[in-house]
């Protein structure tokens, strides 16, 4: 088999989503299931742009097992890496949707959930080395057996270019601030990217101005930083190049999926070779219409949808 585009490894589960809107989560009377998980969005994401994705990841044996599954494998991501074990069963989140920026998430992962218990034996190595990008978070830094089964697969990967860490950091599932940058720093010793917002971005390397944080990112050795900050834009800096790009302008509905639709954009412009500032605004405008849908992984636009809405905000200034 050809290597994989992308191998995405780390958090997945089932997002329980309200269809009641502006109220707390005690009075919604109406839900909707959607596949969830920061590296299974991705590779959703990804596979939305005809590339080949497959995820690394562990579920409980249970329905809602079968269903990341059977739903991955519907959004175009080879199931073949999602194991199954006894003991916790599959994650839940919920969240509450106070647009246009206020959506509390509610993770029932404790005391931990099956794809922090991933094991070095879980993991296809060949795969994770030849893929042509490697995706991981560093939700999957948090706990063990995980933690390990990540720097196993860095390893194997020996910094490959596109090794790309989500800086995706959640207070809930790190018993001590401290310890999670203790292990991303480690991390970064084997990535060529890093992607995060200011206050990841602290954790990472103890800073939160954009311009210091790319700069601290790149002295680690990294090929690529990305700093993303909401409401103003993103930047993205090399050894060479520094671009920022505004941010693309949509009615919010739901912000929560807006990353890991950037990060999938990311992806494919970065196979495509496109120059830094077409993927900028190529993964701005593909995040800005996941927050304008409720859900995060059936919400990923294509290729054709991002380009269309990127034409009509272009046009929209030049008139």
């Amino acid at each position: 088999m050809n290597p994989y585009d992308l191998v995405a490894m780390g958090r997945t589960g089932v997002d329980i989503y309200p269809l009641d809107h502006g109220v707390g989560l005690e009075d919604v009377k109406t839900f909707e299931k959607f596949l969830g998980g920061s590296a299974t969005n991705v590779a959703v994401a990804a596979a939305r742009y005809g590339r080949t994705t497959a995820l690394v990841t562990r579920t409980g044996k249970d329905p809602f097992g079968n269903y990341v599954r059977l739903e991955a494998q519907r959004l175009g991501v080879d199931p073949t890496f999602i194991t199954s074990h006894d003991g916790p069963p599959t994650p839940v989140t919920f969240c509450e949707v106070f647009p246009p920026d206020d959506f509390p998430l509610y993770f029932y992962r404790y005391p931990t959930a099956p794809d922090l218990q991933l094991e070095v034996s879980d993991l296809p190595l060949d795969s994770i080395r030849e893929a042509s990008v490697f995706w991981s978070t560093v939700t999957g830094l948090s706990q063990e057996p995980s933690r390990s089964a990540h720097f196993a697969a860095f390893e194997a990967r020996g910094r490959r270019e596109h090794t790309i860490l989500d800086l995706d950091y959640r207070p809930m599932f790190w018993a001590d601030p401290a310890e999670a940058s203790s292990q991303v720093s480690a991390a970064l010793e084997h990535v060529t990217v890093a992607v995060g917002n200011k206050e990841e971005c602290e954790v990472a390397v103890g800073e939160t101005d954009p311009q210091r944080a790319a700069s601290a990112l790149l002295d680690r050795g990294l090929a690529l930083a990305v700093v993303k900050q909401g409401p103003k834009g993103v930047l993205a800096a090399t050894a060479d190049v520094r671009v920022e790009v505004p941010p693309f302008r949509v009615e919010v509905v739901n912000g929560l999926g807006a990353g890991d639709a950037f990060g999938g954009a990311l992806v494919h412009g970065l196979l495509n070779g496109w120059d830094l500032h077409r993927i900028l605004e190529f993964a701005n405008v593909a995040g800005a219409l996941v927050a304008s849908r409720l859900e995060c992984s059936t919400a990923m636009p294509e290729e054709g949808e991002v380009l269309e809405a990127l034409a009509r905000r272009n046009s929209e200034r030049s008139s």
